[in-house]
């Protein structure tokens, strides 16, 4: 079964040491908000940041499950501590151009729920942009609107010298005149179909990916770009570092279907990994032509014959889609949730399988690269993992396991 379970997030494996982030271009709500993730110099002591970054998720994660809202504290108590095992805002080691991955998550979640493939990854030489979505789908989100005169103080761990700290940051610190607005996820309302709702998210969603990728490609050219949160790593240093020749979008659930679009739309991404895909928010009109280059990668227990024979529609295009299943898997095996939670959580939140929770996200994390280092070219040894794309190996198979 592999190594022990411990409650806490891994630390990268790559060679390369690991540094975050979070850029707030464009205060307003129709601006940029994404955690970066990013190859950093190694630094002596790290600040490592809370992996809820704000009190505010707990109260939006306890909103979305339909929890009551003496749920807050409790969640919080149980999460509340944990962090990510990176350097906060650590020098980014600018010696060479990384590839780029933009990554979309899940309904109901936000930025940081998958920073364990996140972080690693980025320690493999790529940066990730994580996104957070405003399209009322996180479990909540935030932006800022003007308010002159309000000056928000600095929480007192803020080093105003920049020296590294070992204590957790949260929360943001932003720029002075700016008053946060806070945005709940939508839910159905009783007797709403859910399609156009979900659909008019994915279009908002897909946007907001190329948004991103505008902003970083911005900002490789040396293009002033703002953040509004003060004393984050500058994004200048990013500049001639990005290679805009290799992008690739990833996301779970909704960001599965959120990556599938964005390929099919925007050609700048040469190739997508969905990660067990929702399929419901994409429209009939994805299945009458060539989406591109995807990879799916589903667990064992949320697909179904329905959504396996629309991933088989895309597929009939073209020979560089792949789908494979993690057997031993649920839906929360791609997130974070699998690793923090314990026997009682997962048994009342299903985020676990069979499966070992570490050994489920290693074959993610291994497939993805290999499948990157095909389609984007890479000068990497990742293709030793090349008999994962095809669902070859231990805990793995090609296609769906058979319905039972």
């Amino acid at each position: 079964m592999g190594a022990m379970f411990s409650l806490k997030l891994p630390t990268a494996k790559g060679p390369f040491h690991v540094g975050c982030t979070d850029f707030m271009i464009d205060h307003t709500r129709e601006g940029s908000f994404c955690r970066l993730y990013y190859p950093c110099e190694a630094v002596e002591q790290s600040r490592p940041p809370l992996w809820i970054p704000r009190y505010e998720y707990c109260a939006g994660l306890v909103n979305y499950l339909n929890r009551s809202r003496w749920s807050i504290p409790l969640l919080n108590l149980a999460f509340g501590y944990q962090t990510v095992p990176v350097a906060w805002n650590a020098p980014f080691r600018a010696e060479e151009k990384y590839p780029l991955i933009v990554f979309s998550h899940g309904l109901g979640a936000f930025r940081s729920v998958y920073s364990a493939i996140c972080l690693e990854i980025a320690s493999h030489g790529f940066v990730v942009a994580a996104v957070e979505h405003r399209d009322e789908s996180a479990a909540s989100t935030y932006y800022y609107r003007t308010a002159a005169g309000d000056v928000e103080q600095l929480p007192e761990e803020t080093c105003e010298d920049g020296t590294p700290s070992a204590v957790p940051i949260s929360p943001q610190v932003a720029q002075p005149g700016l008053k946060e607005v806070w945005l709940p996820v939508v839910k159905l309302k009783t007797g709403e179909e859910e399609f156009p709702l979900r659909n008019d998210q994915l279009r908002q969603r897909v946007q907001e990916c190329s948004q991103v990728l505008n902003l970083l490609t911005d900002i490789n050219q040396g293009k002033s770009v703002n953040n509004a949160f003060v004393g984050n790593l500058c994004p200048s240093v990013l500049k001639d570092c990005i290679d805009l020749q290799r992008v690739a979008m990833m996301g779970h659930s909704f960001g599965g279907s959120t990556s599938v679009q964005v390929v099919a739309e925007d050609p700048r991404f040469r190739c997508a990994v969905a990660l067990d895909s929702w399929m419901l928010p994409l429209s009939e009109e994805m299945y009458s032509k060539d989406p591109g280059t995807v990879f799916f990668i589903n667990s064992e227990k949320f697909q179904t014959e329905e959504t396996i024979s629309k991933m088989k529609r895309l597929q009939s295009w073209n020979n560089k889609i792949k789908i494979i299943t993690i057997l031993g898997s649920v839906h929360q095996s791609m997130t974070d949730f699998t690793l923090l939670t314990g026997n009682l959580l997962s048994l009342a939140f299903e985020t676990k399988g069979t499966i070992d929770p570490q050994e489920g996200l290693e074959i993610i994390q291994k497939a993805t690269l290999a499948f990157l280092q095909r389609h984007l070219d890479l000068p990497k040894d990742f293709n030793q993992w090349d008999a994962l794309v095809e669902g070859e190996g231990d805990h793995i198979v090609s296609g769906s396991p058979p319905l039972t």
